[in-house]
Parts: C-alpha cells; sequence; structure tokens
C-alpha cells in the first residue's frame, strides 16, 4: 500500500495551525486542487467531521469524489482521518500538529492510499503515486501559507 509522510515548519502557534486545518470548507478557498468540500455532519463536540470532498487532478484530466470522516483531538494537535465512500480503494491518513517552540509549529502528515485503476500499467501508478505526493506536500504549504499570513 503506497504510504507518503512529510514534515513542515509553520512559524505560527499550535492553536492557528489546527485552526485553520479543522476548517475543511475554506479549503477550496486557497487549495487549487481541492474543487469543493461540503459538511455532511458534525459531532456535537465538533470533533467528528464527516464532508464530501471534489479534488481535480490536472495531470490526469480527471475529478475524483470521495467522503472522508475527520476525527480530532484539538488537544493534542491530532486529525485521524479516511474515506467512508469514493473514488479511492483505500485512503487513510493522520496530521499531527506539535508546538516546537513558541510560534512555531511542527505539521506532520501521513497518508495512506490505494487507488486501482484497470488496466493501467507501472507507469500510470508512478504518475498516481507523484500526484498524491505532489499533493500532501501542496496540503501542507497552502496551510502553511494560510496560518502564516494571518487569514
Amino acid at each position: 500500500m503506497p504510504r507518503i509522510e512529510n514534515t513542515i515548519l509553520i512559524r505560527k502557534g499550535r492553536d492557528t495551525a489546527v485552526m485553520v486545518a479543522r476548517d475543511n470548507e475554506a479549503f477550496p478557498q486557497f487549495m487549487d486542487d481541492v474543487e469543493s468540500v461540503t459538511v455532511l455532519t458534525r459531532s456535537d463536540d465538533l470533533k467528528t467531521v464527516v464532508s464530501e470532498w471534489v479534488g481535480i487532478v490536472p495531470k490526469l484530466k480527471k475529478r475524483i469524489t470521495w467522503a472522508e470522516e475527520d476525527v480530532w483531538d484539538p488537544d493534542q494537535g491530532i486529525l485521524n482521518f479516511k474515506q467512508i465512500s469514493g473514488d479511492f480503494d483505500e485512503f487513510h491518513g493522520t496530521w499531527i500538529f506539535t508546538e516546537i517552540e513558541p510560534g512555531l509549529t511542527k505539521f506532520d502528515s501521513v497518508l495512506v492510499y490505494r487507488l486501482e485503476i484497470p488496466l493501467v500499467g507501472a507507469l500510470i501508478n508512478a504518475i498516481i503515486h507523484k500526484t498524491m505526493q505532489n499533493n500532501v506536500e501542496a496540503t501542507q504549504q497552502a496551510i502553511k501559507k494560510r496560518c502564516e499570513s494571518g487569514v
């Protein structure tokens, strides 16, 4: 199963980074590869969110759709997410926000995915993996930029 791990530093406190990351409905405003996010349900304690996503994969000229369950532990700065329906055969991961020092947060992202496209070879699978890796990095950079810009 393909697994992607990446870490970046955000020059803001953890609370700010978590606040930006929890506002997934705003992602289409600042992430080019997210066409839409629609929240379907939120738990009363706001820690569990189910949402529908439409992502854009320009290199493959394809849209990918899925519904995702996000479970947050905001006190620890941890998100566990998983697809509950959609185009991926498997899609789950974790975001961890750790305040290294006041005003500096480490953002670790782990994504495990499987996307089976019938009758495609290793070349297309390599393109998909590179696209997923680029997406993880772009997502982290977009959240970093949003945090650091003070929006």
